[in-house]
């Protein structure tokens, strides 16, 4: 079967040079089957299908594929305060959830709701500015917001929803609702662990490849339907009849589609040839340089736009105050980000992969200079993450790697397809900006 294709993301199609730093037309080397994720501070084991050209596991390019993302879990939060409450804690704007309508339908229906409101990607940081926890922030559809099974009218209700459910690391949900509930003080919110009652899932690999213009969230067009058919109809088949529905993942095009959806039913569209293990995301995700969750984004160290949270649309500039914003609006208006999250590869001297597998946390050496220049955070197999300096990945030519010096293990950065032209040259104009 053929290797993973990285796709073209909106930001690349939209850029009329190629960025002059390091090559990104390299593809990640891939894992092979049971290999472990390890991160600062766990790691899973998975299987995958396929073989690449190298001999390694993988899946195929051709497919799209369905995940239940195991290592997130599920929290409501509800009552009359709750979207003022979100909006002084997170980095993002949850007034866009408030607002509504957000993507109209023409013809709604008793399981097409006559609107939707795509998530957002958000972040909850300490006073300092460090990333503490990430959230997908859904507003769930309520029975009004349908037609009644007569469909003469609106439906009854709100059908027992909350007014918002948001999908966070499992590991650390009732560490995030004691905080969350620190916070509240005297505002009209409840909050609560739905884990077992609700369920994330992914919808990712060939059903980036976009058939036509989107515009809507939740585009069942974009997931194997014509763009002739009418869109009551393709809201129907993307969503259960509680209007639980898969939308598009609020950080990338590459990463597909995410929804939240009862655990005692399978989502919409899912098919048991086409469902696998959630590894599988993990390795597409590490592919696009993206990290998820307090494990890969060390809670209380890693600052968010080192991590790439701004672009992956998870920080609002505009919006008011929340905890920690300080440290984020003057580091974005400087400009200057010396260090980033990029995809790695760990190879030997012959190019092949270290398939032995590379723990997080190690350092990674310049040898020309003999200094620390990064640190890995993630590693699956020969591939994984690291957070490094900028000019030491454009200038690098097989002089990074691994401070272990019984494995003589190169580091590859390579520049993800999505990255706008601007990062890594920041340095160099902030310098040039003086003289």
């Amino acid at each position: 079967m053929a290797v993973y294709k990285t796709v073209t993301s909106v930001w690349s199609r939209s850029r009329v040079a190629a960025s002059p730093l390091w090559a990104c037309s390299q593809s990640l080397n891939r894992t092979q089957a049971n290999t472990h994720l390890h991160t600062q501070a766990g790691s899973a084991a998975g299987e995958v299908g396929g073989t690449s050209s190298s001999g390694q596991e993988t899946l195929s390019h051709g497919e799209p594929y369905f995940s239940h993302v195991k290592s997130r879990g599920i929290i409501s939060l509800h009552g009359p305060d709750v979207f003022k409450f979100l909006q002084g804690l997170v980095t993002n704007d949850v007034k866009r959830l408030e607002k509504g309508p957000g993507i109209t339908v023409p013809t709604p229906s008793p399981a097409a709701p006559a609107f939707t409101v795509p998530p957002i990607y958000t972040a909850l940081l300490n006073p300092q500015g460090r990333f503490l926890y990430d959230l997908f922030v859904y507003r769930p559809t309520r029975s009004s917001e349908k037609l009644d099974r007569s469909g003469s009218g609106p439906a009854d209700g709100n059908n027992g929803v909350p007014y918002l459910v948001a999908d966070v690391d499992a590991d650390e949900i009732d560490e995030l609702i004691s905080l969350l509930k620190r916070h509240r003080l005297k505002a009209k919110v409840e909050i609560e662990d739905l884990s077992d009652e609700l369920k994330v899932w992914q919808h990712f690999g060939a059903v980036n490849s976009l058939t036509k213009e989107d515009n809507n969230g939740s585009d069942a067009g974009s997931i194997g339907w014509g763009g002739s058919l009418d869109k009551a109809g393709q809201e129907t088949a993307v969503s259960n009849e509680d209007g639980w529905q898969w939308f598009k993942d609020p950080r990338l095009t590459e990463l597909g589609f995410r929804g939240v959806f009862p655990s005692n039913t399978p989502p919409p569209l899912v098919t048991v040839d086409q469902t696998v293990g959630d590894e599988n995301y993990v390795r597409w995700r590490l592919e696009q340089g993206v990290a998820e969750g307090s494990k890969e984004m060390p809670k209380g160290e890693a600052i968010p736009l080192e991590y790439n949270l701004a672009g992956l649309s998870a920080i609002s500039f505009d919006k008011g105050c929340y905890i920690g914003q300080e440290l984020i609006a003057r580091t974005h208006h400087r400009g200057v980000i010396r260090k980033r999250l990029m995809p790695v590869n760990f190879t030997f001297r012959n190019g092949e992969g270290d398939q032995e597998g590379v723990g997080a946390g190690v350092d990674i050496l310049d040898t020309s200079s003999n200094k620390k220049v990064g640190k890995v955070t993630t590693a699956l197999g020969p591939s994984g993450l690291a957070l490094i300096r900028l000019d030491a990945a454009e200038h690098s030519s097989g002089n990074l790697k691994l401070d272990l010096p019984s494995r003589n293990v190169e580091v590859k950065p390579v520049r993800p397809k999505w990255w706008p032209a601007e990062w890594g040259g920041e340095e160099q104009r902030s310098a040039a900006a003086e003289v």
